[in-house]
């Protein structure tokens, strides 16, 4: 069975008019080093760019809808995956357009060589030509090491990075090993090189399954 889509029509801003999301995180430590989960938009807008576009997976809140279980939603939906907590509050910011982002962090991982599954959007491009296309709202996902994160992540996301290495979970369980991590400590050595290559992985599922709900990035 074929995902339902929305469409958008690309000289509209309605696509674009939800003032609050809220989404979700995901972190690792690999070789004492923390490393984060980002996700690319999809789309035909700035197809080259890889810079300043990554973002965690979100997406908007419903009328009434609890913020955190919204974000747990939003993620599912943006790249098919099934998060678990503890979840680690990393408070709000706000993004360049006026929209308010909460986010939450939590200890996970992702197979990767498995593809994202992703919400999709129909999309008329170029502008008023009356051509429509499908695209998924998440083309690409990978784990970054901290500081290629701040490369490619949205500036206005990045305090999330800063509150997720500040974090200092006490006791056993999910998200007890970050302190471990030496990313997580100021003053921390530089990674090592990173290859972005070996670990984006493009979306190769349209039809997910997924009803696509439209998000302001």
């Amino acid at each position: 069975m074929t995902a339902p889509v929305n469409r958008y029509f690309s000289n509209s801003r309605t696509f674009r008019r939800g003032k609050v999301s809220a989404g979700l995180l995901m972190y690792r430590c690999r070789g004492g080093r923390l490393e984060v989960f980002l996700a690319r938009p999809g789309g035909p807008w700035f197809p080259h760019r890889n810079h300043d576009i990554w973002t965690i997976p979100k997406g908007e809140v419903e009328r009434g809808e609890n913020l955190l279980e919204a974000a747990i939603r939003e993620f599912r939906e943006e790249v098919g995956l099934e998060p678990h907590g503890p979840y680690h509050e990393l408070g709000s910011v706000r993004q360049r357009g006026g929209k308010t982002v909460h986010a939450w962090a939590f200890e996970g991982d992702w197979d990767e060589r498995e593809p994202i599954r992703s919400a999709q959007v129909e999309v008329e491009w170029p502008a008023g030509s009356g051509q429509w296309s499908v695209w998924p709202e998440i083309e690409r996902a990978a784990f970054f090491p901290m500081p290629q994160a701040r490369e490619h992540m949205k500036v206005a996301q990045q305090p999330f990075l800063d509150r997720l290495a500040a974090l200092r979970p006490s006791g056993a369980g999910a998200g007890a090993r970050l302190g471990t991590c030496a990313d997580a400590h100021p003053g921390a050595p530089a990674a090592p090189p990173y290859s972005f290559a070996q670990k984006s992985i493009t979306n190769t599922s349209p039809n997910t399954g997924f009803t696509s709900r439209p998000n302001s990035w």
